[in-house]
Formats: C-alpha cells, sequence, structure tokens
C-alpha cells in the first residue's frame, strides 16, 4: 500500500543551497516546493496544502517572521522551522514568538534536519488523532462510552471507569491495532512525561487488562520502549 507523500514548501534565497536541500528531501520522499523568497513562498502557500514549511530566516522582499506570521494567520496548525546563519538568542525567541516548531542554525547536519522533520511530523499525526472528538467505541465485546466513562461487556452491568482508566482506554481504542505511543499518553492524560508517571500508566495499564480478560479477542500489548497496541482479534477470520 502506498502513502501518499508529505508535502514541504522551502523558502530560501539561496539558489545552490535551496536546490542542495530540495533534492536532498525529494531523495527522502518528501515533495518539496522551493520559493526563492518571501514573497514567492507567500503566493505558493496559498496555493496548495503542505504537511510543513521551512522557513531561511534573512530573505529579500520580505523576511522569514514577516513570512511565518502570514503563514499563521492562514494556517494555524502547520509545522513551521525556521533556518539561520545567526545564533542569536533574540532571534530564536523571536521565532517561537511567531510560531516555529523548530530552529537549526546553518550550516546544520542535513539528517537532524531529517530527523526533527520526522518527529514534528509524527506528532502532529498523533496528536490530531488524541483531539478526536469521537467518544463511543466497540472494543470487541465490549463498549466504551468515554462522555459517561462506562465499560459495558455483551449486555452486562456497566462498569464506571475512573478519569484516567476512561481516557487512557479511549486512548488505546483510538488506535486500536495501532502503536499507541507511551509519550503521547503521558502528555495528553497525566500532562508530564518522567519516571513517576509512567509508573503510574502501567498500573492503569494493568486495571485495564484486568477488565478486558473477560473477551479473549481483546489484549493490550506492551510495545518495549515505544508504547502500547489495543489488540482486537476478527474472531470470524480465526
Amino acid at each position: 500500500m502506498e502513502t501518499e507523500q508529505k508535502k514541504i514548501l522551502l523558502v530560501e534565497d539561496d539558489p545552490n543551497f535551496g536546490i542542495v536541500l530540495k533534492d536532498y528531501l525529494s531523495m527522502h520522499e518528501y515533495a518539496v516546493t522551493h520559493a526563492k523568497n518571501g514573497m514567492e513562498g507567500f503566493e505558493k502557500f496559498k496555493k496548495d496544502d503542505y504537511n510543513l514549511v521551512i522557513l531561511d530566516v534573512m530573505m529579500p522582499y520580505k523576511d522569514g517572521f514577516t513570512l511565518a506570521k502570514e503563514i499563521r494567520e492562514k494556517n494555524e496548525e502547520v509545522p513551521i522551522i525556521f533556518l539561520t546563519a545567526k545564533a542569536m538568542k533574540e532571534d530564536v525567541l523571536k521565532g517561537y514568538k511567531v510560531g516555529a516548531d523548530d530552529y537549526l542554525n546553518k550550516p546544520f547536519d542535513s539528517e537532524v534536519l531529517l530527523a526533527k522533520i520526522k518527529a514534528i511530523m509524527q506528532r502532529k499525526a498523533t496528536d490530531s488523532i488524541a483531539d478526536s472528538k469521537q467518544f463511543e467505541f466497540n472494543v470487541g465485546n465490549f463498549h466504551l462510552n468515554s462522555k459517561l466513562r462506562f465499560l459495558t461487556f455483551e449486555g452486562e452491568e456497566p462498569i464506571k471507569l475512573s478519569p484516567k482508566e476512561n481516557d487512557l482506554l479511549r486512548l488505546l481504542a483510538l488506535h486500536e491495532n495501532d502503536l499507541m505511543p507511551r509519550e503521547l499518553a503521558l502528555t495528553k492524560i497525566w500532562r508530564d512525561d518522567n519516571y513517576f508517571t509512567s509508573r503510574s500508566m502501567d498500573v492503569y495499564i494493568a486495571k485495564l487488562r484486568k477488565y478486558l480478560k473477560k473477551d479473549d479477542s481483546v489484549e493490550i500489548l506492551n510495545i518495549h520502549g515505544e508504547g502500547f497496541r489495543l489488540v482486537v482479534k476478527d474472531v470470524d477470520k480465526a
């Protein structure tokens, strides 16, 4: 199954560097549009939907900060990475203030940029799943109503889940048969990712496993070092 290429808008006024960077990102399966200044960058941004924008700070006609503000007025969600030849703290702070997701000082390691792009896109994707408005789920022979915090098994009396049990099971259900990253649950539910909150989450995972053991087709797997996976087996095909 082919996945759709993620689209990146690269706004960089140095023609040689822009071409090299575009070719490098294209080699890693990104669809890259290169604009040579801020004005051209904004025109291209208005005409297409991009998954990420990379902006040089110092550009003629319109600098990266001004362009970022205009982009943010049209789209609050698209990730923005700034590239700058100046490592001044004021510029970095100004970049974050206008909505940058990350910052790289020139010259930089292209592999570091690639890692930042992947991390940002993955975070945006998991955030959009976690922010889903869905609140009712069928999990094997269970039904979860996350608004009422009721977990019901095949017509039995519903179990009233605690707020954290409910939030955690809902997040697992949103990722059914897929990885639910550990950091996502910790930041969304516990608002912190540290040793103690991580141990607390393990306790809640154990509680959910006890509730779900009534159904042999449902299992919460521990994916070592990454997170958890709520597996619901298709009994008809088993």
